[in-house]
């Protein structure tokens, strides 16, 4: 029971690690590296906005996978 307090912070550690992990793209290669592109503003039908590339620049990637 007294090893309880030290396995809670471990596993808070784990679970802030782990959400950091899948991070969306940042930039144009990032992009297109994930079978992505960079669209002006918004992205057209069965395309979504899943990152950045730029300012104005969202990466969109297909939809359905």
């Amino acid at each position: 029971m007294r090893i309880l307090y030290l396995l809670f912070p471990l596993f808070l550690l784990l679970v802030h690690s782990a959400a950091g992990s899948s991070l969306s793209p940042t930039n144009k290669k990032q992009c297109e590296k994930e079978n992505g592109y960079c669209g002006f503003l918004k992205c057209k039908f069965p395309f979504v906005i899943k990152g950045k590339c730029s300012r104005f620049f969202y990466c969109c990637k297909n939809l359905w996978g």
